[in-house]
C-alpha cells in the first residue's frame, strides 16, 4: 500500500454512526478549554480516537459476477466446515466458514459479499467473549443475515460483538436487494464478522490472511 493510500485510509470520512462519539468529544473538548486543561487533552483524544475508529473508506468491489467478497477487514482466524445459525433457516449441512476478528484498529463497517436479496436476519443476545476465539461465534451477541444470489445459492454473514463491542448494527432488511461492496452496518469497539459460503463453493483465502472488506474475494460462484 502507498504512503497515499495508507494516508486516505487513516483520514476516511467517519460512518454516521461515529458521529454523536466524535460530537460528545467535541463539547468535551469546549468545556475542558474552559474548565481545566486536562479535561480538553483527553476529549482531544477521545475525538481523534473516534475519528479513526469510525473512519468509512471507500471501496471499489472487483467487476466479477461470480466473486464473494469479504464482509470485513480484519484477520482470517479460522476457516472451518460448520452448519450455519440455525435461526436463519439453512438447514444444517455443513459450509464453509470464514470468520474474520477486526481489532479495534480496523475498519469496522461491514460490506455485503455479494449481489443478491436478504431473506432474513436474525438478532440474539450473548456473551462478549473475546472474538478472536472460535467459541465466539455459536456464544456471542450476534447479528445473522441470510442473503439469496442470483443463481439462487445462499449464503449468511454474521455481525459478532466482542471483548469490548457493545453494539451491532445493521442498516438493512428482510426483502432488501443488495449489491456487492455495499455498505450494510457497523460494530463498535473490536468484533468478528463470520461468512458462511453457498453449499459446495471452496474458500480461497488461508487462516492469517488480511481481509479487506468490500474488495478481498474470498470465494468464486461455479461459473
Amino acid at each position: 500500500m502507498s504512503f497515499g493510500e495508507t494516508l486516505r485510509l487513516v483520514v476516511a470520512p467517519p460512518h454516521r454512526a461515529g458521529w454523536p462519539f466524535i460530537g460528545g468529544g467535541i463539547v468535551l473538548l469546549a468545556l475542558g478549554l474552559v474548565l481545566a486543561s486536562w479535561l480538553a487533552w483527553l476529549a482531544f483524544a477521545f475525538v481523534l480516537f473516534s475519528a479513526y475508529f469510525f473512519r468509512d473508506p471507500e471501496r471499489v468491489p472487483p467487476d466479477r459476477a461470480e466473486a464473494i467478497l469479504a464482509p470485513a477487514d480484519g484477520k482470517v482466524v479460522s476457516i472451518t466446515p460448520v452448519a450455519p445459525p440455525v435461526e436463519l433457516g439453512l438447514g444444517d449441512a455443513p459450509r464453509w466458514r470464514v470468520s474474520i476478528f477486526l481489532s479495534v484498529l480496523n475498519v469496522h463497517v461491514n460490506r455485503v459479499p455479494a449481489d443478491g436479496v436478504v431473506t432474513r436476519i436474525s438478532y440474539r443476545h450473548g456473551a462478549f467473549l473475546n472474538a478472536s476465539v472460535d467459541k465466539a461465534s455459536e456464544q456471542n451477541e450476534r447479528n445473522a443475515i441470510a442473503l439469496r444470489l442470483p443463481g439462487g445459492q445462499q449464503l449468511a454473514v454474521v455481525q459478532i460483538a466482542g471483548l469490548i463491542a457493545r453494539r451491532i448494527r445493521c442498516d438493512i432488511h428482510e426483502g432488501d436487494a443488495v449489491q456487492a461492496g455495499a455498505r450494510f452496518g457497523i460494530i463498535r469497539f473490536g468484533s468478528r464478522t463470520d461468512l458462511y459460503l453457498p453449499e459446495g463453493v471452496l474458500p480461497l483465502v488461508s487462516i492469517g490472511q488480511t481481509m479487506v472488506g468490500g474488495e478481498t474475494v474470498i470465494a468464486e460462484l461455479p461459473r
